[in-house]
């Protein structure tokens, strides 16, 4: 092949990569473009873009938003996918604003990611504000505060959505007028994942409420503590499957159920369920009467397993085996 014709082959080749060719039935070829990626952008009091809420106005799928660790009374409305929202060399803190009557953050997009971001004070006239309002697709929240809010997370119904929190902190959410907010509450997604958190000192409500297909809740800690005045420790009221392991359990002396601390089923067990195992837990209970550690309200049966209860403590009300318990630990 003379140089020419090698030349041009050469050409051919990097013109064929420079564009995607899908081939439909008719064998007819369609350009597709690679995809780009995302713009950064900075937000901050020295910077550009001031607030979240300025990033919110024009950010594209994709995109990150790096927010300066300082106080915002701010709200935005995140409406993009795949965003990237995370407090740069610091936890970024979010304040008392609300959006659309929902939320400090009202997350429309899918496949968004939360990192390092404080949200406190939310509060609407329904009583039922939260630091996020999910009302789009997949959420990750990591290393986030959620302190003094109506709700903590408050996320609606959506097939295929799967809500994670990892490695984030709730204290004093809570309220109960004329409705309870809560900690979390998660409507009918997927799956709920939450690890490696800390819940505490909920007002009323409980501290996790998942109306998930699939509930996990794995090395957290969940406790009222001397003042928490929470319903439920955790409350799946449709059942569905469940892993809950390696807790750190408290009901706390002031607690406003003193029956129960992890609920399964009490509303309507509308979800199937292959596996539901409670293992590896350590419960204590500081109330003066007796209360059920699971109170399961659904026909499937569930897995109690290694647990130690401390307290005036059943271990399960309802269908199910518990196969082993610890003894409880020295303080």
């Amino acid at each position: 092949m003379g140089a020419a014709a090698t030349m041009r082959l050469c050409l051919a080749l990097a013109a064929a990569l420079g564009a995607w060719t899908l081939h439909g039935a008719a064998g007819v070829a369609q350009s597709v473009a690679p995809p780009t990626a995302g713009v950064v952008h900075q937000v901050g009091p020295t910077r550009a873009l001031k607030l979240p809420s300025d990033a919110a106005r024009i950010a594209k799928d994709g995109d990150t938003v790096e927010i300066d660790p300082t106080t915002y009374e701010d709200c935005a409305v995140w409406r993009a996918n795949g965003l990237t929202l995370r407090g740069k060399g610091g936890v970024a803190h979010v304040t008392t604003k609300t959006c659309q009557g929902k939320a400090i953050w009202v997350i429309d997009g899918d496949r968004t990611t939360v990192e390092r971001i404080r949200f406190t004070r939310a509060a609407v006239r329904d009583k039922n504000g939260a630091g996020i309002r999910l009302t789009g697709g997949t959420l990750t929240v990591r290393q986030s505060v959620f302190e003094d809010n109506e709700n903590g997370i408050l996320a609606g119904s959506a097939a295929g959505k799967t809500v994670t929190i990892e490695g984030s902190r709730f204290e004093r959410n809570g309220k109960c007028e004329p409705d309870c907010a809560h900690g979390i509450y998660i409507n009918t997604v997927d799956r709920v994942v939450v690890r490696d958190s800390v819940f505490r000192g909920q007002k009323i409500g409980h501290h996790i409420k998942s109306r998930a297909l699939s509930t996990t809740v794995t090395g957290t800690t969940i406790e009222d503590g001397a003042d928490g005045t929470a319903s439920y420790l955790i409350d799946l009221p449709n059942g569905g499957d469940a892993l809950i392991a390696r807790n750190k359990l408290q009901k706390g002396a002031r607690s406003d159920n003193r029956s129960i601390a992890i609920a399964y089923g009490l509303e309507g067990a509308r979800n199937p369920a292959k596996s539901v195992r409670i293992e590896n837990n350590v419960f204590r209970s500081d109330l003066p009467q007796t209360t059920d550690f699971v109170r399961n309200g659904a026909p499937n049966p569930m897995t109690l397993r290694d647990n130690a209860l401390c307290g005036l403590v059943v271990p399960l009300n309802g269908p199910g085996t518990v196969a082993t318990s610890l003894p409880c630990p020295k303080p």
